[in-house]
């Protein structure tokens, strides 16, 4: 779980704290588990809140307009991707602003719905949208930066 951690919050530090946060409830409510569905998922849904908790606590949920110049993307952003590793593609991952991060994160990674997203975090759909679509393009530019 600690993996999940560090993509919310983008900080190792941090997320050994959430990690340890997320013990501490997942013990504490290890009698709420049902068995419907997998032990991993139910487990994995206390640590995303945990972290989720920790950003909200710091405002790090306020959807951030980083783009910094990210308005040109690469069309041959595909060949860049090759020379990409798992690795290095999580570093850039977790170093995305908090909105984004979040939100790539609970899409692309977890699987939620937009609606899904905008019910947790409090914000709207079109909101959701529009930090994934950002995020997409500042890991694009960012992929486009390493590979020149």
């Amino acid at each position: 779980m600690y993996p999940v951690c560090i993509r919310y919050v983008g900080d190792r530090e941090v997320a050994q704290d959430i990690l340890q946060d997320g013990f501490v409830t997942l013990f504490s409510r290890l009698d709420s588990f049902k068995g419907e569905g997998s032990f991993d998922g139910w487990a994995r849904r206390i640590f995303i809140n945990t972290a989720l908790m920790y950003l909200r606590k710091k405002d790090a949920l306020k959807m951030s307009d980083e783009l910094e110049n990210a308005r040109h993307l690469s069309s041959d952003i595909a060949d860049q991707m090759d020379n990409i590793g798992y690795k290095e593609l999580m570093k850039l991952v977790t170093s995305l602003p908090p909105g984004f991060r979040t939100v790539f994160n609970m899409y692309v990674i977890e699987g939620y719905s937009h609606r899904e997203i905008a019910e947790i975090l409090g914000i709207t759909e079109t909101t959701s949208r529009t930090q994934l679509s950002r995020a997409r393009i500042w890991l694009q530019n960012r992929i486009k930066a390493k590979g020149r």
